[in-house]
């Protein structure tokens, strides 16, 4: 990629209080970032103009805008009075929306500290069209009573010195039901003035920012014709991580032809995740765990279903044997003497044709976690909303197209769901390989 031409900040006066602000549109912006800065600060925070500079180098326009004129800031309580924050960061809301240099952007709010307060607050009014906020070092309690109604995606930003303020943000955290996320940044304190601090704090904002503030979202009906179409659909959603030579793990046997039409959307490298549920004893469908493939196969236990059933002795060795033999057996078909690909700091997305319970999705997340990859993505065509919401401490991003309501099962949401086989599966990681299979001649 081309290094992006930052134009110089303009200065700018913003809605009816006229308030002082500096903008910054680089070219085909994907988005506008508005900064609430915290207690005593403006458009001029080295912080702030920091994180602005580098949201700039990556494409999102921002706006720094002085939420308190020059007289207001002499009053102390000024500072603090969330409410007329909030209501000002709606004024300048409204001015960046018909304003001809930022009209037609999706918005996003990033607050530092009380600021952060004021963003969330101005984010849980009715008619908020923010599509992200970002919290560093904040003070989210500040707008407890609006958490609730904030619909943006929250991201909570803390320092792991900053321990009241982690605190707070815990707090904070279970009050909103928007998509959330608390990332602690190591040996921070609350103003991130420790070195590369900072960075990590736009390292986590650009991710949050580029998930939320992208293309539309695609417009998707409900039953998909086959996992083939699903999964050209899934390649467009995961459109923004060609840049990252992302690996693509498919679950097989169904989600192969998923994913091997969203490697190809993206340019992805291939390969197959083979993950084994170990059943419950009498209860084969009933996951208590699931052993996944590797270097050194792990084994996976849901803890809780392990204390509840009282297994016999030697009976989770057994069945891992077991399902051991089939993984053994599936190696062979799929991959016959090549290795499977590394996944050691790499972006990888793991993919499935569609998750009911996501015991076996857990399993796969949980030990490719182990393996150290850069990120680690979950991308299904369809899945019920609470398997999502519980997936996602799993790993770094969600990505799924649909969540139906009632949720039956994964097949009804195909027309075509028709079982996969083993030769499929072969043909298709061949072709993504770039290999053809000899003809087989009698």
């Amino acid at each position: 990629m081309g290094t992006i031409a930052i134009p110089d900040p303009t200065p700018v006066v913003v809605g009816s209080s006229h308030l002082a602000g500096l903008l910054v549109v680089p070219p085909d912006a994907k988005g506008l970032v508005i900064f609430a800065h915290g207690s005593g600060s403006g458009r001029f925070s080295p912080r702030n103009n920091h994180v602005a500079r580098k949201l700039q180098e990556l494409g999102f326009a921002t706006l720094l805008p002085d939420l308190l004129k020059l007289e207001e800031e002499t009053d102390r309580r000024n500072v603090f009075d969330i409410p007329l924050l909030a209501r000002r960061l709606r004024e300048v809301t409204e001015w960046a929306e018909n304003s001809p240099a930022t009209v037609g952007l999706p918005i996003a709010y990033f607050g530092a500290s009380t600021g952060a307060g004021a963003a969330l607050l101005a984010a849980g009014f009715s008619d908020s069209s923010i599509s992200a906020v970002v919290s560093r070092g904040g003070r989210p309690d500040l707008a407890m009573a609006a958490l609730p109604s904030v619909k943006a995606p929250t991201l909570l930003l803390v320092g792991s010195r900053d321990t009241q303020v982690i605190e707070l943000n815990r707090t904070a955290l279970a009050e909103l039901r928007c998509k959330k996320k608390l990332t602690i940044i190591p040996g921070a304190s609350h103003l991130f003035e420790e070195p590369g601090t900072l960075d990590l704090v736009v390292d986590e904002a650009a991710d949050w920012f580029s998930m939320h503030l992208g293309p539309p979202e695609l417009k998707v009906r409900l039953p998909f014709a086959d996992r083939r179409e699903a999964g050209r659909m899934l390649g467009q959603a995961l459109a923004r991580f060609k840049d990252q030579k992302p690996l693509v793990l498919a679950l097989p046997r169904g989600g192969v032809p998923v994913a091997y039409e969203a490697a190809k959307s993206i340019g992805a490298d291939l390969d197959v995740l083979l993950v084994r549920k170990l059943g419950a004893p009498g209860h084969e469908e009933l996951g208590i765990g699931a052993i996944v493939d590797g270097d050194k196969p792990q084994v996976i236990l849901n803890p809780q279903l392990v204390r509840m059933l009282s297994l016999p002795p030697g009976y989770i060795q057994r069945e891992a044997e077991q399902q051991y033999v089939e993984l053994e057996r599936r190696r062979r078909e799929y991959l016959g003497s090549r290795e499977p690909r590394s996944v050691d700091g790499r972006t990888v997305i793991i993919v499935d044709d569609g998750i009911a319970t996501g015991g076996t999705v857990r399993a796969a997340l949980e030990a490719i976690r182990k393996r150290k990859p850069a990120k680690l993505v979950l991308a299904v065509p369809v899945a019920p909303e609470d398997s999502l919401r519980e997936l996602e401490p799993e790993c770094d991003e969600v990505v799924c197209l649909a969540t139906p309501d009632p949720f039956y099962a994964v097949g009804s949401q195909y027309v075509d769901f028709t079982q996969t086989t083993d030769a499929e599966v072969k043909q298709l990681l061949d072709e993504a390989r770039g290999t053809e299979r000899p003809v087989e001649t009698t």
